[in-house]
């Protein structure tokens, strides 16, 4: 089979042997594969990435002397099948399926280890109980996008944003045009975006942003409408006088437990939920600066460097901080299916698609913000430009 190999950074296409499922595996046929941000990582900063992996536990990342083939982020069609296989659906079978195969009980991450190669190829190897049909004839190009999603899915899920609370997006890539598109599936009404890209900001609001603004003209905390009555600290400290007052109207009430059953509750002031889509040094502890008291910031984009923040900021505000990686297979299948049921409309993030042959411009592309968001890989298409 073809397939484009990167080696210290440069792409060659092989031909190399047809791959052989193990047990418990199958074998399917690319129909399309996207372009991941972490795959632009991986190419140039394999060896930082297998060492912070090595460092929580996984050892098995890419290195960048090896030859590995990426790509994690596919579509496919069953074409074979390994020994111990239940052999759930038929050959030809339109499936999709998270990106992690197991060899001599080891997981190993599809597209980003010698040992489980990806779908820059003609044909990958997946996990039969990692295997997903995909459901309502949905289109190979829009099922390509169940991993991505699935990333944003689980960010979307950890902020635990209710309905009413204002959600940021902090910058308008792939990922954050996918947390847009989760946001607003799960039904959050407002959802503020900021990029400095215009061609981003118009994917936003595309994708379902109700209010867009570029940083370098407007903040977006100014921007979003103004809810309630915290921002900032001074008025969580009267919220805490005119409380009291209130409490200590009622005669023998035992106020304390209205406090003890707040915390209990969850209840009590709260501010929005940020999502740090951007992940470039600078950009945590300008959220941290910016934000609201009692914000919630999830940290999804994926910053290569070292960073700096100002712990007494979060502190003096009491910011709540997660980091979010991946997702579960009950969240992958959710995003399928959020795609399949057509509540989630993954074409705007769609910019452009090449064959195998295509790759280095692909990338190359990708380096700018002003035309393409998600670049997909067409083993079949001849296309060299994106």
């Amino acid at each position: 089979m073809r397939a484009a190999v990167v080696t210290n950074t440069e792409f060659r296409i092989e031909d190399l042997p047809t791959p052989t499922p193990g047990p418990g595996q199958v074998l399917i046929n690319v129909s399309r594969c996207g372009i991941c941000g972490s795959d632009l990582h991986a190419r140039t900063h394999a060896d930082e990435m297998a060492e912070l992996a090595a460092a929580t536990g996984y050892d098995r990342f890419m290195r960048s002397d090896q030859s590995v083939v990426l790509g994690h982020e596919f579509s496919g069609e069953i074409v074979d099948y390994g020994p111990g296989c239940r052999k759930r659906w038929r050959t030809g079978t339109p499936v999709v399926a998270l990106p992690i195969v197991r060899h001599d009980g080891q997981p190993n991450l599809t597209g980003l280890s010698t040992a489980a190669p990806g779908a820059y190829a003609e044909q990958v190897v997946v996990q039969e109980s990692m295997t997903m049909p995909v459901p309502n004839g949905l289109s190979a190009e829009h099922a390509a996008l169940t991993e991505p999603m699935a990333v944003a899915w689980h960010a979307v899920r950890m902020g635990r944003v209710g309905k009413g609370q204002i959600a940021f997006v902090i910058g308008c890539g792939p990922i954050g045009l996918a947390v847009i598109s989760m946001l607003k599936a799960a039904g959050v009404r407002t959802v503020v975006a900021s990029d400095f890209s215009p061609r981003r900001r118009e994917l936003a609001t595309t994708c379902g942003a109700d209010i867009v603004v570029d940083p370098a003209a407007e903040s977006p905390w100014d921007a979003a409408p103004k809810r309630g009555r915290i921002n900032g600290v001074t008025d969580i400290l009267s919220l805490g006088f005119d409380t009291m007052e209130r409490l200590r109207r009622v005669p023998n009430l035992p106020w304390w437990y209205v406090f003890r059953l707040a915390h209990t509750l969850g209840a009590g002031p709260a501010g929005p939920v940020i999502f740090e889509c951007v992940g470039v040094p600078g950009i945590i502890d300008q959220i941290l600066t910016a934000a609201p008291p009692r914000s919630r910031i999830v940290v999804v984009g994926v910053c290569m460097e070292p960073d700096r923040f100002h712990p007494a900021m979060a502190i003096n505000k009491e910011l709540e901080l997660r980091f979010a990686l991946g997702y579960d297979p009950g969240e992958f299948r959710d995003a399928l299916h959020l795609l399949a049921d057509g509540k989630v409309n993954p074409a705007p993030l769609i910019t452009g698609t090449v064959g195998l042959d295509g790759i280095e411009n692909a990338f190359t592309a990708l380096g700018s913000p002003e035309q393409h968001a998600k670049i997909l890989i067409d083993p079949t298409s001849p296309a060299i430009t994106p």
